[in-house]
């Protein structure tokens, strides 16, 4: 398995039957991590530091798959290079403060790249399950190369990094089957080019719903955009800093909610009274909104102009679908060529781990929604670690990376020294 050459000799495991619907079983040096996206590289590399080995396991056939597949092309990271680094390496000199998408995954090539993770692609795991009698983690994933082949594998340590975004949500609204027009989930837009001149309703005011707007008016469509509910709007960069780098420095010092009221009054001097245009903000201040449910505030990037413009228009929710267009809760109907549901993503967690105490039934964890970010990347003493779950972004990623790894590290020495057979180096 990966890591074995830079962790040296490692004793020799006895082989463990297989669970059933797996056709073998292979008993791992090293833990085990879910998912290839940013979070498992961190963990993956900082283990690698600690002269532990590992094994990856990515249903996709790349690494970062969200990245490479499900965005937009004019994508950029929203929050400054800085605090969206992995553990260990920084971004080069060269990259823009706020890197595009192909950067991002040219980082991301040269992370993995660094530190030797290789993971095992197209493997996607369809369970896990911790056998207490053998105090080992179970789980069991399918490889499609190999005609639905399944193996298991073994390890006392499993690391879940499949992240928040592993799965699409589209709303179930009423006569969407309906439509005559194309609808499509945001993971499947890349372009506004093909949409010129069309009328198109994006369902979601998040990051994602606003700079999709932005993109289809520059390459002239008509964007709608459908609000449900409440959104701050803050701009990207208050007195030439970043916002978020402003926010953290000012939470070091005064309470979440001085800093939400200052960051609201600064948001109002630049950009104006918002809810004059449809965008109502809601009663809680966006730095304790994300404290609480995970959910980021929009950071405008250039909607904001063209919402006020009326180049993109605010409508209500959707309250159902006719052949041609869409009904909105205050009564109103439009025709609409095309439908964007910017509707988001969810964990796939609750799908296939089984006997876990660190998520609820949706795939939050459990610490994140007590927020008791500080316990919530390791389980029970059962050898369960998640990274990439805190709400935090990479930056939480990242921190969550290194305690999961240096964890793991110890454990790992542990079972070396009380193992037969020839030591490892503990040396990085």
């Amino acid at each position: 398995m990966q890591g074995q050459e830079a962790a040296g000799a490692t004793p020799t495991p006895r082989p463990e039957k297989s669970s059933a619907g797996a056709e073998c079983c292979q008993l791992v040096q090293g833990p085990i991590i879910v998912g290839a996206g940013p979070s498992g590289l961190a963990v993956a590399a900082t283990l690698s530091r600690h002269a532990v080995p590992f094994t990856v396991l990515e249903r996709s056939d790349g690494i970062a798959d969200l990245w490479t597949n499900r965005t937009y092309d004019r994508l950029r990271l929203h929050l400054p290079k800085v605090f969206c680094e992995l553990p260990h390496a920084r971004f080069p000199a060269d990259f823009p403060t706020y890197p595009s998408k192909h950067d991002f995954l040219r980082y991301l090539r040269s992370y993995a790249a660094r530190f030797g993770v290789s993971p095992l692609f197209g493997r996607t795991v369809t369970r896990a399950r911790f056998d207490a009698a053998a105090a080992l983690w179970r789980v069991t994933a399918v490889s499609a190369a190999d005609g639905g082949r399944a193996t298991e594998y073994a390890s006392p340590w499993l690391v879940v990094a499949t992240g928040e975004n592993a799965e699409v949500v589209v709303p179930r609204v009423k006569g969407m089957e309906r439509f005559d027009g194309e609808v499509l989930h945001s993971s499947a837009y890349r372009s506004g080019e093909r949409f010129k001149g069309r009328r198109v309703l994006v369902v979601g005011c998040g990051n994602s719903g606003m700079e999709m707007c932005l993109d289809l008016c520059e390459h002239g469509a008509k964007p709608f955009m459908s609000v449900r509910s409440g959104v701050h709007v803050l701009p990207r960069e208050m007195f030439g800093s970043s916002t978020f780098g402003i926010a953290m420095s000012l939470l070091k010092w005064l309470p979440i909610k001085v800093v939400d009221w200052l960051l609201l009054l600064v948001a109002r001097l630049v950009l104006g009274d918002t809810e004059k245009h449809g965008l109502r903000r809601p009663k809680l201040g966006p730095l304790e909104i994300k404290n609480i449910t995970g959910k980021s505030p929009v950071l405008d990037v250039g909607a904001w102009s063209l919402i006020k413009s009326g180049n993109i228009k605010i409508v209500p929710e959707v309250e159902s679908f006719s052949g041609n267009g869409a009904r909105f809760v205050d009564g109103n109907e439009m025709a609409f060529d095309a439908v964007i549901c910017a509707t988001g993503y969810r964990s796939n967690v609750p799908s296939w781990l089984k006997d876990g105490e660190l998520f609820t039934e949706d795939g939050k964890a459990k610490a994140q929604q007590q927020q008791q970010p500080s316990n919530q990347w390791r389980g029970p003493n059962n050898g369960l670690y998640c990274v990439g779950f805190s709400g935090r972004g990479l930056l939480g990623a990242g921190a969550d990376a290194l305690r999961a790894a240096a964890d793991i590290a110890g454990r790992w020495q542990e079972w070396v020294a009380a193992a037969p057979g020839p030591k490892i180096s503990s040396s990085v």
